[in-house]
């Protein structure tokens, strides 16, 4: 199969957790032997335009990133590509917008991966762009639901999560010097607040705790665990490599998530992966609620009484270092879930 990702940005102008994506789906089908082509605004060097990397060919549709200046070109450069399936992102979404045209023109299917709603881009063209696809996939049923409100029929929308490497789950080490973890950039959104108020309800229990990830918030975050007076058991960890997370998530009973704002919560998947019992508290603009509704390692929690109370209550669950139930969230099989969306279309064409 032949799959042009048209993304005006790739990871090579700055990383993101939605270029990231794109990246691994793209790396991924061309380790399967997938024709994989990425048309982007041009990010490297030189006056060439088009190299290849990782078994991706990456060809620049403009030397700049201008949204419609790469919108005039593209259905030209598509029509060069001759895909079997586009592979569209939602923003900036006039390249999207100019995606679908060109697939019009070439009767190409498109599909958009729709990973959160950008503020500085126009709603209007999101109703187009939305209405226009064949096919749009989202992390979360909460990004699916937002982009049902943007016109997209609820049956041409499919969630297709994030992906861990579960290989790596089970044979990491185990870190168990910790009874509870929090792991997320710390951001404006990150809420450690709760976590800490929360675990400074519980002065008189014996636990450990770690915060791990790094950001503009972390002084503040650490300046309020001092003043509740459970900095001498609240360990600041910063960034961690992806295995020694994932060891710290093995070896540790309870995994916190608070954020505000989430997209897909990525780190709470991989520490559900490693066994932990997830407590998450339920807020209007993160998807972490959807990782553990239904399970029984898992709590949702509104307050950091809350949260507090159910530390206590999940105490008696036993621990585990591996949870198999995470399997389907393995980066092959959610790999076959994106292959199945595009055989889907292309056998409706």
């Amino acid at each position: 199969m032949r799959v042009a990702f048209v993304s005006l940005f790739a990871p090579g102008h700055g990383d993101t957790p939605a270029r990231s994506r794109t990246r691994r789906i793209a790396r991924g089908l061309a380790e399967r032997g997938h024709d994989v082509v990425w048309l982007c605004a041009r990010w490297w060097g030189g006056d060439h335009d088009a190299f290849s990397e990782e078994g991706i060919a990456y060809r620049s549709v403009t030397a700049e990133p201008s949204p419609s200046a790469f919108a005039a070109r593209l259905p030209l450069a598509l029509r060069r590509v001759d895909p079997d399936v586009v592979h569209a992102v939602n923003t900036p979404p006039t390249p999207g917008i100019a995606a679908t045209v060109g697939g019009t023109l070439s009767r190409t299917p498109v599909i958009v991966d729709w990973w959160r709603d950008h503020p500085a881009d126009s709603r209007r063209r999101y109703r187009l762009l939305a209405r226009r696809a064949d096919a749009v996939t989202t992390p979360s049923r909460t990004t699916k639901t937002r982009v049902r409100e943007h016109g997209a029929a609820g049956e041409d929308v499919r969630v297709i999560p994030e992906s861990i490497d579960f290989d790596l789950v089970e044979s990491a080490g185990v870190d168990d010097r910790f009874d509870a973890v929090y792991a997320r950039r710390l951001d404006r959104h990150a809420n450690v607040e709760t976590f800490l108020l929360g675990l400074a309800e519980l002065r008189d229990r014996d636990w450990t705790a770690a915060v791990v990830g790094d950001g503009p918030e972390r002084s503040r975050i650490e300046s309020m665990a001092s003043d509740l007076r459970i900095d001498d058991r609240v360990s600041f960890l910063g960034d961690l490599p992806l295995r020694e997370r994932v060891e710290l998530f093995k070896g540790t009973h309870v995994a916190v998530a608070t954020a505000t704002w989430e997209t897909f919560a990525t780190d709470l998947l991989w520490a559900l992966a490693c066994g932990c019992v997830a407590l998450v508290e339920y807020q209007a603009d993160s998807s972490a609620h959807e990782l553990v509704e239904g399970r029984r390692r898992g709590r949702l929690v509104t307050s950091p009484a809350e949260l507090a109370d159910e530390f206590v209550a999940v105490g008696d669950l036993d621990r585990k270092a591996v949870e198999r139930d995470f399997a389907d969230y393995d980066h092959d099989a959610v790999l076959d879930r994106v292959v199945d969306a595009y055989r889907g279309l292309s056998d409706e064409e």
